[in-house]
């Protein structure tokens, strides 16, 4: 009987601990980097480019104009992933603020998963380096509570997303 409470109360434990990420960590923030060896101008044009998105996020199947609005700001697009296990995954995709060579700024809809990406770009001594920093919070408080213990997997996969980029701009293959 001694056990078994013990083990209750690990257990009491582990979920209180868990269920209170949520109210100390309302979102989930990181940077991530990447310096290129080309003019910002090629960069941000190329990274901008939705016809050539899919050579750096392998997961990516389509994209697509819901509505396009001049100057980019406050465009949105359909996306469709796809995840590891192999299902597809609808999101959107809204730009938030477009400023050419400067910045971009994406707001990500996955349902359950709020994700901002803040893209900024500055060029100095002939590299252009790309800084990201990300936001993701929920809706759903228990998917909230989650998140800053995949922090790690969040940015590892972002880091990877840019990492793709250098290699596919600096390869000339565009």
């Amino acid at each position: 009987m001694k056990r078994i409470k013990i083990i209750l109360g690990i257990i009491i434990a582990i979920a209180v601990i868990f269920l209170s990420t949520g109210l100390i960590f309302k979102e989930t923030k990181y940077t991530t980097q990447v310096s290129i060896n080309k003019p910002i101008e090629e960069v941000f044009s190329m990274f901008n480019n939705s016809e050539k998105i899919g050579n750096w996020i392998p997961e990516l199947k389509s994209i697509e104009a819901i509505d396009e609005k001049p100057g980019k700001t406050g465009s949105t697009y359909k996306m469709v992933v796809t995840s590891r296990d192999g299902q597809e995954i609808t999101l959107q995709e809204k730009v938030m603020a477009y400023v050419p060579n400067e910045k971009v700024t994406l707001y990500f809809d996955a349902g359950n998963m709020l994700k901002t990406d803040d893209y900024t770009f500055s060029f100095e001594n002939g590299v252009t380096t790309i800084t990201n920093n990300s936001i993701c919070k929920s809706n759903s408080y228990l998917l909230s509570c989650t998140f800053p213990y995949f922090k790690s997997v969040l940015k590892g996969q972002d880091q990877g997303y840019l990492n793709n980029f250098k290699s596919f701009i600096e390869s000339g293959k565009n």
